[in-house]
């Protein structure tokens, strides 16, 4: 089985958790801006138009989907991505900035034999 594609900490999951209580069903996307483009965003569920030019990394939090662009996607398609959270302000577009937290991203490369499982399996999915 290929490894995760996207993880989290239990710290950003306690926000996730206490965002999604305030905000309903949440989604994250991480694109390739500069600035406060490049970190995790946390939007309401929808509240971010995902196209085909978007790639599915996995699910946080239990049932929350983090996308990524595709361009973003091949520069760190060989690495595991934790979504960790540290105590500051973020974007502002981004859920958690009142909350006086932002989140962030940890990574780490994938081994040969990871890497060769989650090319077996088949590139992953791509918004419509």
């Amino acid at each position: 089985m290929p490894p995760r594609r996207i993880l989290s900490t239990p710290e950003a999951d306690l926000v996730v958790q206490a965002l999604a209580a305030h905000h309903g069903p949440l989604m994250f996307h991480q694109s390739g801006g500069c600035c406060d483009g490049s970190a995790p965003m946390c939007y309401p569920l929808g509240d971010f138009r995902v196209g085909s030019q978007d790639v599915l990394l996995g699910h946080i939090a239990e049932d929350v989907p983090v996308w990524i662009g595709a361009a973003q996607f091949e520069y760190w398609r060989h690495t595991q991505v934790t979504i960790d959270v540290v105590p500051g302000r973020g974007a502002g577009f981004s859920l958690e900035g009142p909350l006086g937290v932002r989140f962030i991203i940890r990574s780490r490369v994938f081994t040969d034999g990871e890497a060769a499982a989650l090319d077996a399996a088949g590139p992953p999915p791509r918004g419509e």
